[in-house]
């Protein structure tokens, strides 16, 4: 198959890219600047100029493609909202291009969609936009699915990890070494579900060549919960320093903006996704990953 990837030089995107040229696919990964074009040529990917705030590009970008991989988002926390509308909208480009056909679109959301104490399922929906804007996405699906478009989510969890990895974890360790601590909130009891980006990258992948999703939602979830105290736990020993309960309403002075995620208790299944398509996550779980020095989590 010839794909189209957005995002496909980031960390989620380009494991993506070699896992598709691996299985034989040929890929087209959109690239907005001169380096991004240079890894995608690199990987033996060919490379589409265009950005996600240009609508026209996308849509040239999947005339020729049998299959799409949306990864790419804007991470520009300040200006979350309205990255979140951006992404409906390129979302519903990419869908449009795509109506009239069987080709599969596969768009990426979060499981922290479904966060509560309640096990958050692939049939789960989240709330509305209005209180949840990352939401805005999984919305442009259902849109996109109700016109016949085939089309399906696949939710990644607040932690998708592995070597190059610059998300949360790298933001909690550089939290520890700014403070001298490694923290959580109360007893840290909260849950995180995980996956390596490698196995990330494979159910993309079988996502993709499934083809047709009812349910329209896959969880990219290879760990249920790792409870966030050992998550701290592995960050002060890496980094030889004490680790401390914080209290709820200390939260947000020691952790910032960051306060919410380190919160977030998002226990969630990926029963039926592993049934669906096989898949069978084969890499390290996220503490024995934090503490595998080949990842690089703690630098040299």
């Amino acid at each position: 198959m010839r794909i189209f990837v957005t995002g496909a030089t980031g960390f989620v995107g380009s494991a993506v890219v070699n896992e598709l040229l691996q299985a034989g696919h040929e890929v087209t990964g959109l690239a907005r600047s001169d380096n991004g074009a240079a890894q995608l040529s690199a990987a033996g990917a060919q490379v589409h100029r265009g950005a996600l705030e240009d609508l026209d590009s996308l849509r040239r970008g999947v005339e020729a493609a049998d299959g799409v991989i949306h990864t790419a988002f804007i991470h520009d926390f300040s200006k979350f909202k309205e990255n979140c509308e951006i992404d409906r909208g390129v979302v519903g480009a990419l869908s449009a291009a795509l109506a009239g056909s069987a080709r599969p679109l596969i768009v990426t959301s979060g499981t922290a969609l479904l966060a509560g104490p309640a096990l958050a399922t692939e049939e789960r929906r989240a709330g509305a936009s209005a209180s949840l804007p990352r939401v805005a996405s999984e919305e442009a699906v259902d849109a996109a699915a109700g016109q016949g478009v085939n089309v399906s989510a696949l939710r990644l969890p607040p932690s998708v990890h592995g070597a190059g990895d610059h998300g949360f974890v790298p933001m909690l360790i550089k939290l520890a070494r700014d403070k001298g601590v490694s923290a959580y909130i109360g007893e840290g009891a909260n849950r995180w579900p995980a996956v390596h980006r490698l196995d990330a990258a494979r159910l993309y992948r079988l996502a993709l060549e499934y083809g047709s999703n009812p349910h329209r939602r896959w969880h990219a979830a290879a760990e249920e919960g790792v409870r966030f105290r050992e998550i701290a736990e592995a960050i002060g020993r890496g980094l030889k320093l004490p680790v401390v309960s914080v209290a709820p309403e200390e939260a947000a002075a020691h952790f910032g903006w960051f306060a919410h995620f380190a919160a977030v208790d998002n226990l969630c299944s990926s029963a039926y996704t592993r049934r669906l398509v096989e898949w069978e996550p084969r890499q390290p779980g996220l503490l024995a990953d934090i503490e595998n020095a080949a990842s690089g989590y703690f630098g040299d």
